[in-house]
């Protein structure tokens, strides 16, 4: 008989972790997500896919817990969290819900870009309510006809006598249902590309930007993901967060770190169906003898379980790199290529070593199926991946004797 679905949790708790020792502040913190995970999304989470967003009392929950200021300094009064805690987080909320963990991460994001980029101005306006979760960010970089591409952005922002004029579209706002401030990437000299691109805060709410309706998807729609369209939204100089010529690095910044959060979200979803699929085919009587007992069902979770493993060690390692302030591009890259195909093609699997009953909605799997394969999509493409690799090949071969 195999081990319950429990005994294998703790077992890769324990493995995770001791990848990286985490402080018992970070422990602390991980052992809180773990507690909202089960007690507030878990029971959630298929009416906020139902409803195509989180509630605003999402955000303040977690905001209470500390859940939305894990990565700002603790000389801003954030936790400072590691690389690895915050994957950790992002795992074991995954487990319940990736888009809801997703959504966070993004608003973390916003909030450490705050944080270390604002003026003291911005600073003082904005940062409190983003670390309490009563004002909720999101991140503006996509386009309609811009998305792997990011230099090629069209969105334009004018400088006028009393600020600037914003004019264009952005796609694929998480949290855009919710949003109160968008942290918006435009070109401000067009033609110059990288050069050109800065970055405002942009109060939701300002005349001339205009909020879509939420996405209708594949699935993860608790990110309630929306597009916005700017028509001569008129904004002040005070809005400006970094100037031309460093927002483009800024934004870029960031990615490795959001690539291995990625990861580790995908190891939470495979690792909650691989769970799933252990207890129901050790309980379910088949044939005179379990489901489990069949070699190939055996087989077939074994695989899930040794791709788990994989993934989890790539993004761990990642994570690890970037703790230590080593170069983690190409790792990063490894780690959110293989973990996205290995949920996607493993969480099918275990959905079939289950049957019809893997289908039912009153389970997890197939909105972490859907979750998997958008997973894919996130932060770069599987076949940007694959492109950062190759240059990662070619580096090396220039380096051969």
């Amino acid at each position: 008989m195999m081990r319950s679905c429990a005994a294998y949790n703790t077992l890769h708790t324990t493995r995770a972790d001791t990848m990286r020792d985490l402080t018992p502040a970070e422990q602390s913190i991980v052992d809180v997500a773990a507690e909202f995970g089960r007690d507030t999304i878990e029971p959630n989470a298929e009416a906020w896919d139902a409803d195509r967003h989180a509630p605003r009392s999402f955000f303040h929950a977690a905001g209470e817990l500390g859940l939305c200021k894990l990565i700002v300094p603790k000389t801003h009064d954030g936790l400072g969290c590691s690389v690895t805690a915050m994957a950790r987080v992002n795992e074991i909320l995954s487990q319940h819900c990736m888009a809801t963990a997703f959504s966070l991460t993004v608003h973390n994001n916003i909030t450490n870009l705050v944080a270390g980029n604002g003026t003291p101005e911005q600073v003082a306006a904005y940062l409190p309510g983003l670390m309490c979760g009563e004002t909720i960010g999101g991140f503006l970089l996509t386009e309609p006809g811009a998305g792997s591409d990011a230099t090629s952005i069209s969105t334009q922002a004018d400088k006028t006598a009393s600020g600037w004029v914003v004019n264009g579209s952005k796609a694929w706002v998480s949290n855009g249902v919710n949003v109160d401030l968008l942290c918006t990437w435009v070109q401000t000299e067009a033609g110059t590309g990288a050069k050109g691109i800065a970055c405002f805060l942009i109060d939701a709410n300002t005349p001339g930007a205009i909020r879509g309706e939420s996405y209708a998807l594949l699935g993860s729609h608790a990110l309630g993901t929306t597009g916005f369209d700017f028509e001569n939204c008129a904004i002040s100089d005070g809005a400006l967060m970094v100037e031309p010529g460093q927002a483009f690095r800024t934004a870029m910044k960031g990615i490795d770190f959001a690539r291995v959060c990625v990861a580790a979200m995908c190891c939470g979803l495979l690792q909650r169906a691989l769970s799933e699929a252990i207890d129901y085919t050790a309980a379910r009587p088949a044939f005179g003898q379990h489901v489990g007992d069949f070699q190939g069902i055996q087989w077939m979770l074994a695989d899930a379980a040794t791709d788990l493993e994989a993934a989890r060690l790539l993004t761990y390692t990642a994570a690890a790199l970037l703790d230590e302030g080593q170069d983690a591009t190409v790792a990063a890259a490894h780690a959110k290529k293989f973990a996205t195909r290995a949920a996607f093609n493993r969480i099918g699997e275990c959905m079939q070593t289950m049957g019809a009953t893997s289908l039912s909605r009153e389970r997890p799997l197939a909105r972490n199926l859907a979750a998997a394969k958008m997973a894919q999509f996130t932060d770069g493409a599987v076949e940007i991946q694959n492109v950062v690799i190759t240059r990662g090949l070619t580096k090396l071969a220039l380096q051969w004797p």
